[in-house]
């Protein structure tokens, strides 16, 4: 494999133009989209536009003008198509952690006779720990469902209410069969929450296709709407008029400015909004959705498989030799958007790879991960850094005194 085959892939690559509708700075790869996407052009301006006129010059009245009020169902229209959702059943509004609180409380209160949570142990430790939390208030019990060496079906029974899954293990890459999984959930009459925050916008996701009752997912990784962007929920048409969440704030009422003492749901997924919506990150995120405008998802996929697979052939090639390999699923059908080389110097190895602008990240205790978006990150990008990776390696640079130091965050 030579530099100019990555380019001969890069020139054939039908998704190729989508880099240019990102601002991205000049000589850096930017692998670690799977953390904090790049900015999309076009943001800055809507949140200048959004700042300097919307809230400046006409204030209150944007939220009737300029469509303040109607952002999140605005927002969640753009993702159903991302996320094989049937219309009318995404919305947008919290972080994460809020969303996944609210839906794991609803998810449990639609099976009220059973008094177990099912997840895994190698979920992303918000997961954990808002599972954690929803058993501890609602007196349920957390079982643990170790997918290496127990079958689904040998940890399922009736008294499991909800199992909240990531689809895509945030730290190997490693992807759920949706549909199989629903499938298997729901044939012990349980609730299946899917985390998609390392799917939506780089691998195929098909809610309604795999009868998914409820999901959650950021907005900030792939979808690329900022730091904190706000998080997006899904509710299945079967329960929407049904679905009971905790947080029952005044933008989840049916009719917010009666201001009624009494809550009344809202008619769909508006019912799952809370607090007033936080309109610069809810915007930004609008806009940011815009890059993926006249994609089909199923490009998108075969791309990041082709980068991946690319990554793992010059791995082989040029890590192996010094001992550093990648752990990734090798099956297409396992495997997300992101891969990770295992080595006892992973904290270094990553930030010896920055100082030569191939920005990757670091998850303890001895993981470099890097994420494959495939509207930004060309074959040749790849090549290069795992060029830079090997030269790192054989130089030694990752054993420097300001390549070990560690910073605060990872």
């Amino acid at each position: 494999m030579e530099r100019t085959d990555a380019e001969a892939l890069d020139r054939d690559d039908p998704l190729a133009h989508l880099r240019d509708r990102f601002d991205l700075p000049d000589g850096l790869i930017y692998l670690d989209g799977n953390s904090l996407g790049p900015l999309p052009r076009g943001v800055a301006e809507r949140a200048g536009r959004l700042v300097g006129a919307e809230w400046r010059d006409d204030l209150i009245t944007s939220w009737n003008a300029h469509g303040w009020y109607d952002l999140p169902a605005t927002v969640g229209a753009k993702l159903e198509p991302l996320l094989g959702a049937e219309p009318g059943t995404v919305t947008v509004g919290d972080s994460t952690s809020v969303q996944l609180f609210k839906l794991l409380v609803a998810g449990a209160r639609l099976r009220p006779d059973r008094r177990v949570i099912l997840t895994e142990p190698g979920n992303f430790p918000t997961d954990s720990y808002v599972i954690d939390g929803v058993a501890r208030l609602l007196g349920l019990t957390v079982r643990w469902w170790d997918a290496s060496s127990q079958s689904l079906s040998a940890v399922l029974d009736d008294d499991v209410a909800v199992v909240s899954l990531c689809h895509v293990d945030y730290r190997l890459g490693r992807m759920h069969g949706g549909a199989a999984v629903t499938r298997a959930v729901h044939d012990a009459g349980a609730v299946m929450l899917w985390d998609l925050c390392h799917s939506a916008g780089a691998v195929a996701v098909d809610l309604a296709g795999w009868a998914a009752d409820l999901a959650v997912g950021c907005g900030y990784k792939y979808l690329n709407g900022g730091p904190g962007a706000p998080a997006f929920v899904y509710v299945a048409p079967r329960w929407l008029d049904v679905v009971d969440q905790p947080i029952t704030g005044w933008f989840g009422h049916a009719t917010p400015f009666a201001l009624e003492r009494d809550f009344r749901p809202a008619d769909g997924v508006r019912r799952l909004l809370s607090g007033t919506t936080p309109v610069i990150g809810t915007a930004v995120l609008d806009a940011a959705l815009d890059a993926f405008d006249g994609v089909a998802i199923a490009d998108v996929r075969r791309k990041s498989l082709a980068l991946t697979d690319l990554f793992l052939t010059l791995a082989d090639e040029r890590l192996a030799p010094y001992g550093v390999e990648a752990e990734v699923p090798r099956d297409h059908a396992a495997r997300g958007s992101q891969l990770c080389l295992r080595l006892d110097e992973a904290y270094g190895f990553v930030q010896a790879l920055i100082a030569r602008r191939v920005v990757g990240d670091f998850r303890e205790p001895d993981l470099a991960r890097f994420g494959l978006a495939p509207l930004y990150v060309r074959f040749a990008d790849v090549y290069d850094a795992v060029e830079h990776m090997a030269a790192v390696l054989a130089t030694g640079e990752h054993r420097r005194p300001e390549h070990v130091a560690r910073a605060a965050v990872t």
